[in-house]
């Protein structure tokens, strides 16, 4: 099922609060995944992030923040279950958020 989403130009959703699975889903589509339960994880968690400090965030914070989470996780593990080399950009995209402020 294809929902209608507002997105921006950079594909992120315009209003983060219209966010859910099925919305997550239809965003990882352009990367090829099927999200599961981890991945769900990991998108409530950055969707905290952004709650607690009011902006999404770039690679480092967003790794930093995740580590104290789940200590297995690196950006080489988000990278392969992602499939996308701009981790914070993209998973920022699946979760939701705006586009992190330091991308391009």
């Amino acid at each position: 099922m294809n929902l209608q989403l507002e997105l921006d130009q950079d594909g992120h959703l315009i209003d983060h609060n219209t966010w859910n699975a099925e919305v997550a889903q239809q965003l990882a589509n352009r990367l090829d995944i099927q999200l599961d339960a981890w991945h769900f994880t990991v998108l409530e968690h950055i969707r905290a992030f952004y709650q607690q400090y009011d902006h999404a965030p770039s690679t480092r914070p967003l790794i930093k923040f995740l580590m104290k989470q789940d200590p297995s996780i690196n950006n080489a593990l988000l990278q392969q279950r992602f499939n996308t080399g701009l981790v914070a950009r993209e998973l920022c995209r699946i979760a939701g958020l705006p586009k992190p402020a330091n991308c391009l």
